[in-house]
């Protein structure tokens, strides 16, 4: 019996436990005052839940530069016996963590899918008109949405949504940022540090997502995922052999400007994120 034995005895034990936990009915966490013109970032999310689930960057940027992050609903999922009952859980996550929320559509945009895209231009072309006003609108400085190749059929569809929907703004400026969930990305070029305090409460708003996390409990899991990107993200980030950072948990994200109508590379390599440093500092012109 060495000592990593009663690392991995000890870490099981936890995750045993934590099962027992209670699910949602948290009080809503401290909110930072925000100025009326505070920039806006935007999570478009193509489930309830992946606002948390990859949100760390933008609780940071509330937490610690002031932003107003808004999560955009763009779907409420496939099963529509359950698409009133995301939608409430999704309120009482954003109204946890501290995002504002908005609604795509009564029951979220429908069939947010590549074939979608190449078979059913008309409907495509409707849904890209919602995801474009949208943007119009609120005007953000930041937006978060999946990278092309997230494996899950609907992230895929709301990268290409949200694309496309940027192709038809002429002049329209703001940073992207990549996520990724159910597929790494093949160049991720930035590593978030995340606390651990903040990490507990992405999971504590995750667990409003009752529905889901009763049917499978992924929220227990996102500790290690998040170490996981600390040893993936130190080379594929910080160069193939570098040292990586002393980070304990960590989200990988690919920052890129939206500029003259198409992406634009904000720095060459890849950069790490830590709790030393102010988010906002890495984004806008």
């Amino acid at each position: 019996m060495t000592p990593y034995h009663q690392l991995v005895a000890g870490l099981a034990r936890l995750l045993t436990e934590a099962k027992h936990y209670p699910l949602g009915g948290f009080a809503p966490l401290p909110r930072p005052a925000l100025a009326p013109d505070a920039p806006k970032a935007l999570i478009f999310s193509p489930h309830p839940d992946d606002e948390v689930i990859i949100g760390g960057l933008a609780l940071r940027l509330m937490r610690e530069s002031g932003w107003r992050i808004i999560n955009v609903a763009v779907t409420q999922g496939s099963n529509k016996a359950r698409q009133a009952a995301r939608w409430e859980e999704l309120k009482n996550c954003c109204q946890h963590i501290g995002f504002e929320l908005i609604q795509t559509a009564p029951t979220g945009l429908e069939k947010i899918n590549p074939k979608t895209r190449s078979q059913e231009p008309q409907h495509w072309q409707q849904c890209v008109t919602v995801i474009a006003q949208i943007l119009q609108r609120e005007q953000p400085r930041a937006i978060f949405f999946p990278h092309d190749a997230d494996w899950n059929s609907t992230h895929i569809g709301v990268h290409h949504l949200v694309m496309d929907a940027l192709r038809t703004l002429p002049g329209f400026v703001c940073d992207l940022v990549e996520t990724e969930y159910w597929a790494p990305m093949a160049a991720p070029n930035l590593m978030v540090e995340i606390s651990a305090q903040d990490l507990g409460d992405l999971i504590t708003a995750l667990t409003f997502h009752v529905g889901e996390v009763q049917r499978n409990p992924y929220h227990l899991s996102l500790p290690a995922w998040m170490m996981d990107n600390v040893r993936r993200g130190g080379e594929v980030v910080g160069g193939q052999g570098g040292a990586a950072p002393a980070f304990t948990f960590a989200t990988l994200y690919r920052l890129r400007a939206w500029r003259d109508g198409q992406p634009q590379a904000k720095w060459e390599g890849g950069r790490f994120l830590s709790l030393a440093e102010k988010p906002h500092l890495l984004l806008g012109a």
